[in-house]
């Protein structure tokens, strides 16, 4: 909207064509994101608190969570009215991507709405049952991986690119229906299952957010990709101002989760957190270094796949509690120790993939 507004003004002053650089646009947008946060923030949790919307604790979780009962959550409502509010009023509402990556987020959050509302308002503990969970996220993401592959308008949009080879680019076809699938489905669930403690899930959500901005810019600008030997995807660069508002939405948030947490995010803002980014590593193409990237998140999801199967096949857990986050809970780590290494190891992560723009 005010992107709109400037390029009129630019007509007759053209200082405000500055205002036309994604640079500028996604610094603003993740100001404007963490400022909505803040300003809103005491007043969400205080309905919150009202509505007597708290967070129930598993009885088989560790104990030391027992004292966070009642904790006001879908708290990832804030973050994703900041994310929208900061995304229309400074990206280029023309653009395809930044719509298909609003709805997607939108989509996901509400049903992480639905989940959220069941277990906490209407007290049912088994919250949105998982088989219509996942048929709607299956829906959306399908939709989603249809309306990016019947779009494209060059061929790299489709195609895998493979890190530290600038040379190879494996043409997908259909299966990239398949792959976008799974990255925006996978991802969703997985940021949920790292929600567990304060503050773990959202700030690797923030790194990995902003490193997904750089490579959305300079995806999106011809002269950065060539330099770069990427492959130039016309129109993605503006998604770096979404990636900036999820990252300011993200540390905005983080003022009251972090440890103790006045507030949690919730299925609400985990769900779609998680599907934003997938999706977005996915229009930039860079599945395979956001899996690096991501690696926390990817951590937590292995974690509980080999509690669960190896229980199912032996009978023995290989984690004292899954995910994993728990596992060091129990060996006797504090929370925030548990909390902070696990950042220090998405920032090392983040940093490696970003260092696969210039190793080619």
């Amino acid at each position: 909207m005010l992107y709109w507004l400037f390029q009129q003004l630019a007509e007759f002053n053209s200082g405000f064509a500055v205002f036309g650089y994604i640079t500028l646009r996604t610094i603003l947008g993740a100001l404007t994101a963490l400022v909505i946060s803040l300003l809103l923030g005491p007043w969400f949790i205080r309905r919150l608190v009202q509505q007597q919307v708290g967070q129930p604790i598993r009885k088989l979780g560790p104990e030391s969570h027992f004292s966070k009962a009642g904790t006001p959550t879908m708290g990832g409502a804030l973050i994703l009215f900041s994310i929208v509010v900061s995304t229309l009023l400074w990206a280029d509402l023309a653009n395809r991507y930044v719509w298909v990556v609003i709805i997607v987020t939108l989509v996901f959050g509400a049903i992480g709405w639905v989940d959220d509302y069941r277990k906490l308002v209407l007290q049912d503990s088994a919250g949105l049952p998982a088989r219509w969970k996942y048929l709607g996220q299956s829906v959306a993401g399908l939709a989603a991986a249809c309306f990016l592959f019947y779009t494209a308008d060059v061929p790299s949009a489709t195609e895998l690119i493979v890190p530290f080879f600038k040379d190879i680019a494996i043409p997908l076809g259909l299966f990239y229906i398949v792959t976008t699938y799974f990255m925006v489905v996978g991802f969703s669930n997985a940021v949920n299952l790292t929600d567990g403690l304060d503050g773990l899930a959202i700030m690797p959500s923030v790194f990995v957010a902003s490193a997904l901005g750089v490579f959305a810019y300079v995806t999106g600008h011809s002269v950065f990709s060539e330099y770069l030997a990427i492959p130039f995807l016309p129109g993605s660069g503006e998604l770096a101002i979404f990636c900036g508002g999820l990252a300011g939405a993200g540390l905005g948030f983080l003022w009251f989760n972090t440890y103790p947490a006045q507030i949690f995010m919730g299925d609400i803002g985990a769900l779609a957190v998680g599907a934003a980014l997938g999706l977005i590593a996915v229009i930039v193409r860079q599945e395979l270094v956001f899996i690096v990237m991501a690696g926390v998140f990817v951590m937590e999801t292995v974690s509980v796949i080999l509690q669960v199967a190896s229980f199912k096949l032996t009978g023995k857990r290989i984690f004292r509690m899954a995910p994993i986050h728990h596992h060091f809970e129990l060996k006797g780590w504090p929370e925030p120790r548990v909390i902070v290494r696990f950042w220090i190891i998405s920032v090392v992560l983040v940093l490696a993939g970003l260092a696969t723009l210039k190793i080619r």
